[in-house]
């Protein structure tokens, strides 16, 4: 992509970028980019993670947030900033406007999760839910701007904003020089516009891919004249932007190489892979760059890729479910049916074997009513967990050859 675009005067340039990186030192974390070799071996890439998941508040979104709050005249800071978000943006406005002592207004959807609210309250900002959708917030946050003489704070058409954000590449690159492809997440674009102005700029040499979930495609669309709809429900919602920036979309024109889309299951994946493999908990966004690697295998293997790990707030009910999805893709757990007569010491029987295999019961539900089966037979699902599909195998190759009739309830 970036040598087919015309290069017109820089919205964004190295120098802004690498002022932006004074200007926040000491603010902000100088988070590590660390080689994995587990990763590596799981991918068939040389991986390097940058874990912007261990900022204060779990995201990069801290530091164009900062970047923008101190360029900003005193007096504007006084009158205080407004911003519509449900996620990272509004936690890195509320948490830095608290630092610097600028009054805060977040304008959430009605819909936002509890905690999330709570935690951008904990940070300090007056929380103005709005409407059912992120549009309709965003629409009370700029009459609110009007109403109050408030500052808006864009999440990322901004260009004081994309510096902020660009200050990832510099610390990447300078902490592993090594990488030669970089694959960063894109929503509305302002984290890859900001890193591949200061990539572009500093190593020209460097591949820059940027990746978006296959039910948000905005900017593939956008800048590949593709005609895809922006709708569906993603674990990555810190991406799922409809419509990209109209400054980052400029900007990732002409200085990104490629645009990749990742299905859900390969997110949930990385997702899984973050937490077992790194110990280290990833969102949905931030996982969705390992997510590119597990879905196009064959276009990053034996290069040197850095991931940005762009953020690690994810809702804990959502994290259970899916690392008990990924256990069971895996063939590591399994809900089986088994027929059996209704008669004691059946289900003994049944259970003897699970024990034979030495595989690991969790949950057992009988149906005597709600079946079509003779009324002198009942089944039972069983939710069981094994230490690999063999295993598992083994015992429904048991089973059978016991007399009892078992059927695997798979998943999509």
């Amino acid at each position: 992509m970036a040598s087919l675009a015309s290069r017109s005067a820089p919205i964004i340039s190295l120098q802004d970028i690498q002022a932006a990186a004074r200007r926040i030192e000491g603010a902000v974390m100088h988070t590590p980019t660390l080689l994995s070799r587990t990763l590596s071996q799981v991918t068939g890439a040389t991986v390097y993670v940058k874990f912007e998941n261990l900022q204060f508040t779990a995201a990069y979104k801290e530091r164009g947030a900062l970047n923008k709050l101190l360029l900003m005249e005193e007096a504007t800071r006084s009158r205080g900033v407004i911003a519509a978000s449900a996620g990272n943006h509004a936690q890195a406005v509320a948490y830095h406007g608290r630092r610097l002592g600028v009054p805060v207004t977040i304008v959430m959807p009605t819909a936002t999760p509890t905690i999330k609210v709570m935690q951008t309250e904990g940070h300090g900002a007056q929380i103005v839910l709005h409407g059912d959708s992120f549009d309709d917030a965003n629409a009370e946050a700029r009459r609110l701007e009007a109403e109050r003489g408030l500052t808006f704070l864009h999440p990322f058409d901004d260009p004081e904003v994309i510096a902020g954000q660009g200050t990832v590449a510099l610390e990447m690159l300078a902490d592993a020089p090594e990488i030669e492809t970089l694959v960063v997440p894109i929503g509305g674009g302002g984290l890859l516009s900001g890193v591949g102005t200061a990539t572009r700029a500093l190593r020209p040499d460097i591949e820059i891919v940027g990746v978006q979930a296959h039910f948000y495609p905005s900017m593939y669309c956008h800048i590949g004249g593709h005609d895809l709809p922006s709708a569906g429900t993603t674990i990555a919602e810190g991406i799922a932007v409809k419509q990209p920036g109209a400054m980052t979309a400029a900007i990732i024109r002409e200085v990104v190489d490629d645009i990749l889309l990742v299905p859900e299951r390969d997110i949930e994946t990385a997702v899984s892979l973050y937490l077992q493999i790194e110990k280290t908990v990833a969102e949905g966004a931030g996982a969705t760059p390992l997510g590119a690697l597990l879905s196009h295998p064959e276009r990053f293997a034996g290069k040197k890729v850095g991931l940005i790990l762009s953020g690690g707030n994810i809702d804990t009910r959502l994290l259970a479910t899916v690392l008990l999805r990924d256990l069971a893709r895996s063939g590591r757990m399994a809900r089986l049916r088994i027929q059996l007569q209704d008669v004691p010491g059946a289900l003994f029987a049944v259970v003897r074997l699970f024990d034979k295999f030495r595989v690991n019961i969790i949950e057992v539900y009988h149906q005597r009513v709600f079946t079509s089966l003779p009324a002198k037979d009942t089944s039972i699902e069983v939710e069981c967990e094994a230490r690999d599909p063999e295993q598992l195998q083994a015992l429904v190759d048991g089973l059978g050859q016991a007399g009892f009739n078992v059927q695997p309830v798979g998943m999509e």
